[in-house]
């Protein structure tokens, strides 16, 4: 045990907990379930990710330079949107991946200056211990939302591709014939993101906080941050969300106000 109480993992403490990843291949051995290939694979892609993350953040940590935390920020932007777009299962035109892009810059910078520079005051504002944590928190949010919610709207207009142009043969304008299909794909966006406030503190103690509490910080204080931080993470997602679906669902219709696919033809 460490000096203040943190209990310090050793290698061998870590190698044993990947007796879990063998006991997931196992069940899905036994079921039958073809994953055993994703799940090494993921395993160790998340092992050697964190570790080179870590080396990379105790060196980041010692330089204090905003460059870095800048660096850091971008990083995840474009891997997010990467993501955003391998978890699309529609092709995606060039303005409706622009749209996504442009969100999720957007959305999450907005949020995220707002809860360095309003919530938390850190001065100075790039201080990397906390910008560079937040930011992931933020962003990778963020990323889960946007990505249900383009789905969500591609989906509904292929679903409901007669109805849409039917309303538009009787004169509603692009906005009003897909408005419900908008709604409902911003509620799919954001309903995880609320799911995971009603259960949190009851059902389960969320990840920031339980790090914080086994680093021995107050619980008390902790639950000030981890609130501050949902509360972020919600302002984000709702702001990413709702700038795709406005301007997402433009991308569909060509001047002529004409229905097209989610790849840009008619």
């Amino acid at each position: 045990m460490a000096d203040g109480g943190i209990i310090e993992i050793g290698l061998w403490q870590l190698s044993a907990a990947y007796a879990f990843v063998v006991l997931l291949l196992v069940l899905v051995r036994w079921r039958g379930i073809r994953r055993e290939r994703e799940i090494i694979v993921s395993s160790v892609r998340m092992t050697l990710q964190l570790v080179l993350v870590g080396y990379v953040l105790g060196f980041v940590f010692e330089s204090r330079h905003p460059a870095f935390s800048i660096g850091f920020l971008v990083a995840m932007l474009v891997f997010a949107v990467y993501n955003t777009y391998k978890r699309v299962k529609h092709p995606l035109s060039p303005r409706l991946r622009r749209v996504i892009a442009l969100s999720m810059t957007a959305g999450t910078t907005v949020s995220l200056g707002f809860f360095i520079l309003v919530v938390l005051m850190l001065d100075p504002w790039y201080s990397p211990r906390y910008f560079i944590p937040i930011a992931g928190m933020i962003v990778g949010n963020s990323m889960t939302g946007i990505s249900l919610g383009v789905n969500a709207l591609i989906q509904g207009i292929h679903r409901q591709r007669q109805q849409i142009e039917g309303s538009l043969m009787l004169g509603a304008r692009p906005q009003e014939a897909v408005k419900e299909i908008a709604n409902e794909a911003f509620d799919s966006a954001i309903l995880p993101t609320i799911n995971s406030m009603v259960g949190m503190g009851i059902v389960f103690l969320p990840g920031m906080m339980t790090g914080q509490i086994l680093a021995g910080l107050s619980p008390i204080t902790a639950i000030e941050y981890q609130i501050a931080i949902m509360l972020g993470i919600l302002g984000s997602v709702s702001l990413t969300v709702i700038l795709f679906v406005y301007y997402g669902c433009r991308t569909f219709f060509n001047e002529r106000a004409q229905l097209l696919d989610s790849d840009g033809t008619s």
